[in-house]
C-alpha cells in the first residue's frame, strides 16, 4: 500500500488501535511487534524512516561492556541477549565483530567502580589490564547458554606488537573479546519496518507525514509532501520521537523534561594503510580524557568515532571542527605512526543519544537503560494515554519493543500472539553464512531468474535473502541496464527500492536505503544519474528531479561536510 492510498484510508477510516510518532529503531520494532499481535498501528515520522537519532550508530550490535562500571547488570544482561538473538536473526546485516583493547597500564582503575557508586569520581583513571580482565570476565558470563561469540582472549605485548605492527610500542597487552556488526543500520531498519507491514495489512507507516497536535480523541497530522492535515483518533499514542520527546508533548499539550541528550559525532575515511592495520577487528578503547572511542572496519573504510557532548537542540546536531581534530588526534595515540588526514574523510554524521534527563556530573554517568513514562487522565486534555519511549540503545530495540507491547496489549485487552525473540528480519529468513549454502543459493536464483551468478551474489551479499525478491523484480524486465557512474547498481535495482521501500526523496536513497554516501562512493555524475532512475521509477517531472539533486546536495554539505565533485 503506497502512502496516497493510506492517507486516503485514514481520511476515510480515522480511528485506530495505536498511534506510533517516531521512525527510528524504538518505533519501528514497536510497530513490527504490535502488528505481528494483529493490532491496527499507524506510525508517522516527521521524515524519512531512521533519519534521525538511529542514522548515527556506531555500528555495533554490543552489551555495552563498560554499563558493568556504573552497576546497570540488568542492561548488560538484556543487551547481551539481545546482541546474540540479532546475530542469529538478521546475519544478512549482522556479524561477529572481534573487538580489540589496546591496554598501556596494569592496575589502574581498580577503585573506579566503588568510588562512582560513592559519587566521588567524576572521570575514571585509565583502566588497566585487571579492571578490563574482571569486566570480560562478567561480560563472558552474561552471554549464558546463547553464547553466539568465542570468549574473551588477552595477548601479551610481543604477541600483541606482531599482530598489529602499527599499534603503539608501549601498550602492555590486548584484550579481544566479541560483539557484533550492524552492517547497514538503516537498512535493518527499514526491513523491520517492512516484515511489520507484510504480516498484517492495517499495519500502516508513513514516512514524511508529522504531528501537529492532539486533543480531546483527536490528533492532527501533516502530510509533509503536499501541506494537506488530516485526522486520527488512537485509542493509544506511542512517542517514540527520539530526542524530540518533549518537543512532541508540547505539541499534544503535555509538558515534560524526559529527555537530557548527548551528542555522539563520526568520520568515515578512506586511509588503506589504516584499514589493513585494524583488519576486521574495532579497536575500542579509553582516550587521555577517560572517554570510550572506537577505530571501526566499516566495509573498505574505516570509522571513527564517538563524542559525547551534552546538547539541549537536537536540530542543531553537527560534527564541528574540534571533533575532527579530536578523532585524528585520537587515532595518532593507538597508531603513531599512520597517519590520517582531513582530505581522507569521505563522510561525517552527527546525532543524539535519547537519554534521560538527568543531573549526572558527567555524560559517562547517565543511564543507558530505557523506560516507558506513562501520561494519562483528565489533566492532560486527552482521551487517550500516551507512553513515552526513553532511552534505548539499537541492540536492545527488539527487547523495549517488547516490553512497551505487552504493556500496550494489556492496555487494549488484547493477548500476544507471536514472540519476536527467535524471528528471522527481512532478508535473514533462509540466509546462510556457510560458503558451500550460501554459492548453491546464488547459482539456484541465477537459473531461475536468468541473472547472472555475478550480479546475484552482489545481490545477496547486499539483500540477503530478500535477493530473491529483488531478482524477480528485475527479472520482469526485459532489460536491466548497470548504471554508467555506479556499475554495482542497476536501474531496476533502484526502482525495487524506489517503488517497494518507500523511497519518496533522493537523500532517502542515497543515505538509507544505501550506503552509497556514507562509504564516499557518490560523485555529482553519480547522484544525477540515481535522479534520473529514481524519476523513472517515481514519474517525477524534470522540475522535481532537479530539486531532488538541489536539497540532496544541500543535505550533504550541511550535515554530512560532503560537497560532491
Amino acid at each position: 500500500m503506497n502512502r496516497a492510498e493510506i492517507i486516503r484510508q485514514l481520511k476515510e477510516q480515522p480511528e485506530v488501535s495505536v498511534l506510533i510518532v517516531g521512525g527510528g529503531i524504538n518505533g519501528i520494532g514497536v510497530f513490527r511487534d504490535l502488528a505481528l499481535q494483529g493490532v491496527d498501528v499507524l506510525l508517522v515520522e516527521r521524515s524519512d524512516f531512521c533519519s534521525g537519532a538511529s542514522a548515527a550508530s556506531s555500528h555495533m550490535a554490543h552489551g555495552g561492556i563498560r554499563y558493568l562500571e556504573n552497576g546497570e547488570f540488568r542492561l548488560v544482561r538484556e543487551a547481551v541477549r539481545e546482541r546474540n538473538l540479532m546475530l542469529k536473526n538478521a546475519p544478512h546485516l549482522v556479524r561477529p565483530l572481534p573487538t580489540t583493547i589496546p591496554i598501556f597500564k596494569w592496575f589502574s582503575g581498580l577503585l573506579n567502580a566503588p568510588l562512582k557508586f560513592l559519587n566521588l569520581l567524576d572521570r575514571p583513571a585509565e583502566r588497566g589490564a585487571v579492571v578490563i580482565k574482571v569486566g570480560l570476565m562478567l561480560y563472558d558470563a552474561f552471554a549464558g547458554r546463547q553464547r553466539a561469540a568465542p570468549r574473551h582472549q588477552f595477548h601479551l605485548r610481543a604477541e600483541t606488537l606482531k599482530r598489529y605492527p602499527d599499534l603503539n610500542q608501549e601498550v602492555i597487552c590486548t584484550a579481544t573479546y566479541y560483539d557484533g556488526a550492524i552492517l547497514n543500520p538503516e537498512r535493518l531498519a527499514i526491513e523491520v519496518l517492512l516484515d511489520g507491514e507484510q504480516d498484517n495489512p492495517n499495519a500502516r507507516a508513513l514516512n514524511y507525514a508529522s504531528l501537529q497536535d492532539g486533543e480531546g480523541e483527536s490528533v492532527r497530522l501533516k502530510d509533509e509532501l503536499s501541506g494537506e492535515i488530516f485526522t486520527v483518533r488512537p485509542r493509544l499514542l506511542i512517542n517514540a520521537a527520539g530526542p524530540w520527546i518533549d518537543i512532541s508533548n508540547r505539541a499534544l499539550g503535555l509538558e515534560t523534561r524526559y529527555i537530557s541528550g548527548t551528542k555522539g559525532s563520526h568520520l568515515v575515511i578512506d586511509n588503506p594503510v589504516l584499514r589493513q592495520s585494524i583488519g576486521e577487528h574495532e579497536f575500542f578503547f579509553e582516550n587521555n580524557d577517560g572517554r570510550i572511542v572506537l577505530i571501526f572496519p566499516l566495509y573498505d573504510r574505516v570509522m571513527i568515532g564517538t563524542s559525547d557532548i551534552p546538547i539541549k537542540d537536537p536540530e542543531s546536531v553537527r560534527c564541528t571542527e574540534d571533533e575532527v581534530d579530536y578523532f585524528i588526534t585520537m587515532v595518532a595515540r593507538i597508531f603513531p605512526g599512520i597517519k590520517v588526514r582531513r582530505e581522507q574523510i569521505v563522510f561525517q554524521f552527527s546525532g543524539v543519544r535519547p537519554l534521560p534527563f538527568s543531573h549526572a556530573k558527567t555524560t559517562g554517568q547517565i543511564s543507558r537503560d530505557h523506560s516507558v513514562e506513562v501520561l494519562s487522565g483528565m489533566w492532560t486534555g486527552l482521551s487517550f494515554p500516551v507512553y513515552s519511549l526513553i532511552g534505548g540503545k539499537w541492540t536492545s530495540f527488539r527487547a523495549f519493543a517488547e516490553q512497551v507491547t505487552d504493556r500496550a496489549l494489556h492496555f487494549l485487552q488484547k493477548e500476544r500472539r507471536k514472540s519476536t525473540a527467535f524471528l528471522p528480519i527481512g532478508g535473514g529468513r533462509g540466509f546462510t553464512l556457510s560458503e558451500e549454502d550460501f554459492d548453491k543459493s546464488v547459482e539456484g536464483l541465477a537459473a531461475w531468474t536468468g541473472l547472472s551468478v555475478d550480479r546475484v551474489r552482489k545481490l545477496t551479499e547486499r539483500y540477503g535473502a530478500r535477493a530473491e525478491l529483488i531478482s524477480n523484480f528485475i527479472a520482469r524486465s526485459e532489460t536491466d541496464p548497470l548504471l554508467k557512474t555506479l556499475p554495482g547498481y542497476s536501474r531496476r535495482e533502484i526502482a525495487f527500492l524506489a517503488q517497494i521501500e518507500k523511497v519518496v526523496h533522493l537523500d532517502d536513497l542515497v543515505l538509507r536505503r544505501t550506503k552509497l554516501a556514507m562509504l564516499g562512493q557518490l560523485t555529482a555524475r553519480a547522484l544525477e544519474e540515481l535522479a534520473d532512475a529514481l524519476a523513472e521509477a517515481l514519474e517525477w517531472s524534470g522540475e522535481q528531479k532537479k530539486a531532488e539533486v538541489v536539497r540532496t546536495l544541500e543535505i550533504l554539505g550541511d550535515r554530512h561536510n560532503l560537497h560532491l565533485d
